[in-house]
């Protein structure tokens, strides 16, 4: 079983909460942070120094960023808790609610696999994080964990929620955030006990910040010669929320160019292993797995996996496994997709939208061809996880999505 513990979470004063968070910083182009950064004590203006910053002195920009965040906490526009979980529940425009737990679990649990994985992570991307760790000593954003539902976890929750939450406020994409704060010893030994049931988390999202603390975790432990695992670098900020609260959308793959293939080669090399059939200009969503959606050069075609290629294949219904064996590394020769800079990844969101914004990209000349993928489901990511198989990177774009900022956790 996981271990998942209370922390003393930072939050904003109550008259920042509108201020201070921000949506990830990956939603924004370089132009929208600069012009976010100017917002006196916000998130973006406290991590300024590494985001905007021309200097190339990146150990004194994170140096700096330390700073800001010790006097944003010295002028009280940032609070420490005492020690607590929280219960944190989204409602979003269309109604959809999801809820969870934000507590830490523990490094170690991922180095023996009560923490499960399900995707590969890019090195550098994550090399970077955990150096940004090293130096800043701040986790701004949870990584998103799920498990097979718990009834008595629910039932807490539910109980809870009777409570007035600590934190209620709408941002500016209209989804509302509650937050709760479980710091009564009783509660919090309860929740302890209930959740010490549950198996194993399962990452849903966050696999990079997952790795990254990790990687710290590991770096931190090597220099320092008194370590006795009780040190704030081997917990990582989690928000753990069960299957019934989660949504899994399509992640979807743009590529430059077909190696030097004409499209008519490309379709024909394709033939070997898909059943093509061409939809002309109408957006195709794929509507079951091993089917793709492609999009080259102005028209849509289907490609449906050949049932001997489904037999024959290491995992027989992970689509993005397939459409990286056989086109990206047979036909593209992407042998590794980790570190390939001729793939982009662009986000769906379960409809026809996803489609749309990867034929706008296409048809804008900067893409030769584009993949739409039906999305993973929960059971897909259980059978990688459990047996100890990865995905290549970006196979699930999932909800909920956490806000940065709203409640952090301190590693010093």
């Amino acid at each position: 079983m996981p271990n998942f513990r209370p922390f003393r979470g930072i939050r904003p004063a109550k008259d920042f909460i509108e201020i201070f968070p921000t949506h990830p910083l990956d939603n924004f182009t370089q132009a929208e942070i600069n012009e976010k950064s100017s917002v006196d004590s916000s998130y973006i203006q406290m991590v300024k120094p590494y985001v905007v910053s021309k200097s190339k002195d990146i150990d004194r920009n994170l140096r700096k960023i330390r700073t800001n965040y010790e006097e944003l906490l010295g002028d009280h526009k940032l609070v420490q808790d005492s020690s607590a979980y929280y219960l944190y529940s989204q409602i979003y425009p269309n109604k959809n609610v999801f809820r969870g737990l934000l507590g830490l679990v523990s490094v170690e649990d991922f180095f023996e696999g009560k923490i499960k994985k399900h995707e590969s992570t890019i090195t550098t991307k994550k090399e970077k994080l955990a150096f940004y760790l090293e130096k800043v000593n701040i986790q701004a954003e949870p990584v998103l964990l799920t498990y097979n539902s718990n009834s008595k976890v629910e039932l807490l929750m539910n109980y809870e929620e009777k409570n007035i939450p600590i934190l209620n406020y709408v941002d500016d994409a209209g989804t509302r955030h509650k937050i709760w704060k479980i710091d009564n010893r009783l509660k919090m030994k309860e929740l302890k006990d209930v959740i010490e049931q549950i198996d194993a988390f399962y990452i849903a999202d966050g696999h990079h910040r997952m790795g990254a603390a990790a990687l710290n975790a590991k770096q931190q432990k090597a220099k320092n010669k008194k370590h006795n695992g009780t040190e704030a670098y081997n917990y990582i900020f989690s928000y753990i929320v069960s299957n019934q609260s989660i949504k899994i959308n399509d992640y979807n793959r743009l590529l430059k160019d077909l190696n030097g293939l004409s499209a008519e080669e490309f379709l024909k090399k394709l033939e070997t292993n898909f059943l093509i059939h061409e939809k002309g200009e109408n957006p195709y969503f794929p509507s079951k797995k091993f089917h793709f959606s492609m999009y080259l050069e102005g028209k849509f075609y289907s490609l449906h996996v050949k049932h001997e290629i489904r037999e024959t294949a290491e995992i027989d219904d992970i689509d993005q496994l397939l459409i990286s064996n056989y086109i990206f590394k047979d036909i593209l020769d992407i042998k590794d997709p980790k570190i390939s800079d001729d793939i982009t990844y662009i986000k769906g969101d379960s409809s026809i939208n996803g489609i749309l914004k990867l034929k706008e990209e296409v048809d804008s000349g900067n893409f030769k061809v584009g993949f739409g993928l039906y999305p993973v489901s929960f059971s897909d990511i259980i059978k990688i996880s459990d047996e100890k198989l990865v995905m290549p990177p970006k196979c699930t774009f999932v909800e909920p999505k956490l806000i940065t900022a709203l409640v952090m956790y301190d590693m010093k």
